[in-house]
């Protein structure tokens, strides 16, 4: 029940979320005209409660499992809410363009975290492949390329900060390394085996002992 109600709480922080069958089955084709995404991220080492609505249960993201599913709102409404990380509070106001996929990481700041916000408009959709999607939202790796362990060529070269470069790939068994300034940064991250018509994140996140890589299926909550 506990997680009935924090599913429903993060439906009202986006005050009209589409419901419509049709709409969830159009995801793993490409998102509809009037759909939009969100999920969130918790890249912070503490606990990261998602608030729709005062009084309402958060839905809490921890170390274990920091990665949300994609919640569908209406592209016409503003999605608003709190992210809190033990005694802060991030107000969140935004609009999300229609199609548009967006995440919103909480990052460590200090002694608290900060927001940062990317955004998708996916168009590569290939039901005999996987889609692979790479984030990066730690400065200190600019331009981050990322490539399969042992091989030295780039599934993903030079990616900027706060933005996201996504690709087919064939659906295999896959593991990953992080390059910075063509230095192998880290163990390689085992992505197990990709699946053709889904699509997956890799995350390059800050941390206390450096840059980390987070992975995702990019499922969609019904």
């Amino acid at each position: 029940m506990r997680a009935l109600s924090a599913v429903c709480a993060v439906a009202a922080l986006f005050s009209s979320v589409n419901t419509l069958a049709a709409e969830f089955a159009l995801y793993p084709t490409g998102p509809s005209e009037d759909a939009a995404f969100i999920r969130f991220v918790n890249a912070s080492s503490a606990p990261l409660d998602v608030i729709a609505q005062a009084g309402q249960p958060p839905m809490r993201l921890e170390a274990a499992k920091p990665v949300s599913l994609f919640f569908p709102v209406q592209s016409s409404s503003p999605v608003k809410g709190t992210l809190v990380s033990g005694a802060q509070k991030l107000a969140m106001d935004m609009k999300i363009a229609p199609g548009e996929f967006v995440t919103v990481v909480a990052l460590p700041d200090g002694n608290g975290i900060k927001q940062v916000v990317v955004r998708e408009q996916p168009d590569d959709f290939n039901g005999l492949k996987a889609s692979l999607a790479f984030f990066n939202v730690d400065a200190a790796c600019a331009d981050a390329s990322l490539r399969p362990a042992g091989r030295t060529a780039d599934l993903f070269k030079a990616v900027p900060v706060a933005s996201v470069q996504r690709r087919s790939i064939n659906p295999v068994s896959l593991s990953v390394q992080l390059v910075c300034t063509n230095a192998n940064i880290g163990a390689p991250l085992d992505l197990g085996e990709l699946k053709a018509g889904e699509r997956y994140s890799v995350l390059l996140v800050p941390s206390a002992i450096g840059p980390r890589l987070l992975n995702a299926t990019d499922a969609l909550s019904h």
